[in-house]
């Protein structure tokens, strides 16, 4: 199915690079307007930039989610620019474009588990408090938060980038009991392990690779295997679903 996002508007944190520039480009395939809300700001103009040489209506913010002003900023221009906001996708994290320490939990310097709390869970709450007024206004929304299937099952070595995505799942259903009454809706992927680096070089893609091992489907995971399960959520199709977590893994954690 094409065209099921006519007419929406989505915002999409961290879109400018991996995963999230794959989320962008399959929310806009489907006839999003599409924001790319991105701490790197060069790659949030090339995306957009991408997707309006490719007909679609675009446009790149610089964007930092764990500042508050800078969120507001965001959803204001995302409204100035379009009207109203229909979706947002909740993918900005500390993890590979920005990257974190894969260390023992007593190696973990505290600076780097408050930034990766700063980002990882703050991020979504500011996010989603910035857009929902809007929302309210429509008497309509979708958002899609972004945990982790090592959330589920525990993930040695990085425990604060575990936590913090552990963290999202709490938040979804929370923030769903809070705002179902506004018709909007609030859901959860958790991915598995993603090739979603760029120019990886061979021991991640080794990493990646052994992770299929587990899995039901015996192939590496790409971004594109995570953009039917976000356009199902900021779809219609989903409209009577809110506050449920959909693993993305090729049946690695199944629960």
């Amino acid at each position: 199915m094409k065209d099921r996002l006519e007419g929406r508007v989505a915002i999409v944190t961290g879109g400018g690079h991996g995963i999230g520039k794959a989320y962008a480009m399959r929310l806009a395939a489907e006839g999003a307007k599409v924001v790319i809300a991105e701490i790197d700001e060069a790659a949030a103009q090339a995306v957009a930039k991408e997707l309006g040489d490719a007909g679609h209506e675009a446009l790149g913010v610089r964007t930092d989610v764990s500042d508050p002003a800078s969120v507001e900023q965001m959803a204001q221009a995302a409204i100035r620019r379009f009207g109203r906001i229909d979706v947002l996708v909740n993918n900005a994290a500390i993890f590979a474009t920005v990257p974190m320490s894969r260390s023992p939990f007593d190696e973990i310097s505290i600076d780097e588990w408050d930034r990766m709390m700063s980002v990882n869970v703050k991020g979504p709450w500011l996010a989603s408090r910035a857009v929902i007024p809007q929302m309210r206004k429509q008497g309509y929304g979708k958002i899609i938060n972004v945990s982790s299937g090592t959330a589920l099952k525990g993930s040695p070595s990085r425990i604060h980038y575990v936590t913090s995505k552990a963290g999202v799942l709490g938040f979804t259903k929370t923030l769903a009991n809070e705002v179902g009454k506004d018709n909007i809706c609030v859901n959860c992927v958790a991915p598995g392990s993603t090739l979603s680096e760029e120019n990886p070089d061979e021991s991640i893609v080794k990493m990646r690779t052994q992770a299929s091992a587990t899995r039901a489907l015996k192939r590496v995971q790409s971004p594109e295997d995570l953009t039917g399960a976000v356009v199902f959520f900021a779809s219609a199709d989903s409209d009577f679903i809110t506050g449920q977590t959909l693993v993305v893994d090729g049946g690695s954690c199944m629960h």
